[in-house]
């Protein structure tokens, strides 16, 4: 069952249970996933990892606008974000936790042979192609920087 199908079930279910936030949470995640369906269309269609992309942006703008919304004092708007996050986070991969992803940044460290913090460019690639979707990109990117000594 591909993400679109999934997420098209559990709409009937968010309808039949009366859950209109789910509901519409699951709508906009649904209206960009034919979005870009669309536009890959051209090119063979959608992958599991544009997918994955997809989930991944609307993630990300999520967290964006509850530290927005955090920061100008509009709580209620943080909290709606909040549940939105929630339910995007539901589709994507379980999230590796700080330590996991300090493992992994270290092995791809000493892979590329990386030294110093001119070697970023050399461990993200390779740190970004296994953690994609498994955690948090700032948190990658701030480990990298990190172990490396920046």
């Amino acid at each position: 069952m591909s993400l679109l199908e999934k997420i098209a079930e559990d709409m009937k279910v968010a309808l039949k249970g009366g859950q209109q936030f789910r509901l519409d949470t699951l709508r906009t995640l649904k209206a960009a996933l034919l979005e870009k369906q669309v536009e890959k269309r051209p090119s063979g269609g959608m992958t599991a990892e544009d997918e994955m992309q997809v989930l991944i942006s609307a993630s990300k703008k999520r967290k964006e606008s509850i530290t927005v919304f955090s920061e100008n004092n509009r709580p209620e708007l943080a909290a709606q974000e909040s549940k939105e996050l929630e339910i995007i986070q539901e589709y994507l991969p379980q999230q590796l936790s700080a330590d996991d992803v300090t493992k992994v940044v270290r092995t791809a460290i000493e892979t590329a042979g990386a030294t110093s913090a001119k070697d970023f460019g050399k461990v993200m690639p390779l740190v970004m192609k296994e953690l994609k979707g498994k955690a948090d990109g700032k948190l990658i990117q701030d480990t990298v920087k990190q172990l490396l000594g920046t």
